[in-house]
């Protein structure tokens, strides 16, 4: 019985001190991790701001899909807009960053972080991915939500990966519907 408490007494120290170390590597870690991950976020505000200068941050909370923006400016004259987008995928939660022109078109998109299926769902964080939308969110040609509004080899090419496909194009069109009611 005694080999028992000795056993269960050093198991707890050891835990106790893997604790404590665990949460110094964190406390040390932290504000690293947390730099790089703005540095990936404004690589990708840089990359879809269509050449436009970006202007001031504004939280965005009373929206499912659109949870910040920046105006898009150029001359002083407000071009458009870049928003950071949120959804769900097949893997998860997904964040995208998109820039829509003042009429909601959308000028470029791109895939920030996601938990989706290598070979399948994955394929999204291929710029090349994006181009479906690009040009689209107008009365005439609206985002694509659904795979009949796709050509034939997009449709295709989407096929495997229906929720991350589901999960971007609401998120895309939310974000062209929130630019629309923008003034």
């Amino acid at each position: 019985m005694r080999s028992f408490f000795k056993t269960a007494i050093v198991l707890c120290a050891i835990c106790a001190v893997a604790a404590v170390v665990l949460a110094l590597v964190n406390k040390v870690t932290f504000p690293e991790i947390q730099k790089y991950e703005e540095s990936v976020v404004l690589g990708a505000l840089e990359e879809v701001s269509a050449g436009y200068k970006i202007g001031l941050k504004a939280d965005v909370s009373d929206n499912e899909y659109v949870s910040y923006y920046y105006d898009l400016k150029e001359d002083g004259n407000i071009k458009g807009y870049l928003l950071g987008l949120k959804t769900k995928g097949y893997g998860g939660d997904m964040t995208l960053v998109a820039s829509y022109d003042i009429k909601g078109v959308l000028l470029s998109a791109k895939l920030v972080s996601d938990s989706e299926t290598p070979g399948l769902g994955k394929k999204a964080e291929n710029p090349a991915y994006m181009n479906k939308y690009i040009g689209r969110g107008s009365e005439e040609s609206p985002i694509p939500v659904s795979k009949n509004m796709l050509s034939s080899a997009d449709s295709a090419a989407v096929s495997g990966a229906s929720m991350t496909f589901n999960g971007i194009s609401r998120a895309l069109a939310a974000g062209s519907d929130y630019v629309k009611g923008v003034k």
